[in-house]
C-alpha cells in the first residue's frame, strides 16, 4: 500500500522536469495524478508513461478560464482533489532597465496569478468538503504546495520579473495557510536552488520554448552554471527527482503539522542551511 492511496493530485507543468518527477513520485506512492502542460501532446505522452492512474489537461493556464477547466478536469476524472502542486513556470530573464512590460507581466501571470486562480477554483472541493468532515468529527488533511525559488527569497540579477512572481507566491502561501488551516489544508511552499532542468541548462539555440507563438530562450550562461555549483555546500546541483522529494514530503501524512512554511531545497546554497 502507498501512503497516498486514494488521494487525488493536480500537478501543473508536469510533463517534464521537476513537475514530471513530482507526478511520478506521487503516483508511485498511490496517488491519482492530473498531468498538465502547455504542450498538450507532451502531457498526454507523459501521462501514458507514468505507472498509475492519470488524467490530462493540456493548455496554457494563463489564458481565460483555463485554471477552472483544469480543476474541473480533475473532478471529472477523480471526483475529488486532495493535493495541488503549483509547479508550472518558466523564465524570461533580462536586466530591469531593458525589461519590457510584457516580460515582467508574463512572469507574474504564470508564477503568481495562475496559482491563485487554481487555488480559488479548487476552493469548493477543499474548503466545503472539509466543513462537512469537521461537522462529522473527521480530521482529513489536504495539501497545497506552491513552488518558489531562491530568486524569490533572495533576489537574482537579471530576474526581477521571475523573482517578483516567486516572492509573491510566498506571500500567497502564508496567507492561504492562515485562511485554510481551519479546514486542515496544509499550505506550504518549496524554494528551489540550482536544480538541473532546462531552465538552468546552458543557453543554446535549441533550449527554447514556445509561448504564444514566440520562441523564449531558456537557460543560463555556462559561466554562471560553474559559479553556482561552487556555492552549493553539497557540491553539485540537485536532480529533478531530488527536487520532487521536497514536494512529496509536503504532500505526505508526515507533513500534517507543517504549515505555512517555505522548505528550502537548495543543497545548502544561499542560506539554505539557516
Amino acid at each position: 500500500m502507498g501512503v497516498l492511496d486514494s488521494k487525488s493530485a493536480i500537478v501543473t507543468g508536469s510533463a517534464r522536469g521537476i513537475g514530471r518527477a513530482t507526478a511520478e513520485l506521487l503516483a508511485a506512492h498511490g496517488a491519482q495524478v492530473l498531468i498538465n502542460d502547455l504542450d498538450a501532446d507532451l502531457a498526454q505522452q507523459t501521462a501514458s508513461e507514468i505507472d498509475g492512474e492519470t488524467a490530462v489537461f493540456g493548455g496554457d493556464l494563463t489564458k481565460g478560464d483555463a485554471p477552472d477547466k483544469l480543476v474541473q478536469s480533475a473532478i471529472d476524472a477523480f471526483g475529488k482533489i486532495d493535493i495541488i502542486v503549483n509547479n508550472a513556470g518558466y523564465t524570461r530573464d533580462n536586466v530591469i532597465h531593458k525589461m519590457s512590460d510584457d516580460e515582467f507581466q508574463a512572469m507574474l501571470d504564470i508564477h503568481l496569478v495562475v496559482p491563485f486562480r487554481v487555488i480559488r477554483a479548487a476552493a469548493p472541493y477543499m474548503r466545503d468538503t472539509a466543513k462537512k468532515e469537521r461537522e462529522e468529527g473527521q480530521e482529513v488533511f489536504r495539501k497545497i504546495v506552491n513552488v518558489s525559488s531562491t530568486s524569490g527569497m533572495f533576489g537574482n540579477a537579471g530576474q526581477a520579473n521571475y523573482a517578483a512572481g516567486k516572492s509573491g507566491v510566498v506571500g500567497l502561501t502564508k496567507t492561504l495557510a492562515k485562511e485554510w488551516g481551519q479546514f486542515k489544508v496544509n499550505v506550504n511552499a518549496v524554494a528551489y536552488g540550482f536544480i538541473e532542468t532546462r531552465l538552468t541548462a546552458a543557453k543554446a539555440d535549441d533550449n527554447v520554448m514556445e509561448v504564444d507563438g514566440e520562441q523564449v530562450q531558456l537557460g543560463i550562461p555556462e559561466q554562471m552554471r560553474g559559479v553556482a555549483s561552487m556555492l552549493i555546500p553539497l557540491g553539485r546541483p540537485g536532480t529533478a527527482e531530488e527536487a520532487a522529494g521536497g514536494v512529496f514530503l509536503l504532500c505526505s501524512p508526515w507533513s500534517n503539522y507543517i504549515h505555512g512554511q517555505v522548505l528550502m531545497v537548495t543543497g545548502g546554497m544561499f542560506g539554505g542551511m539557516s
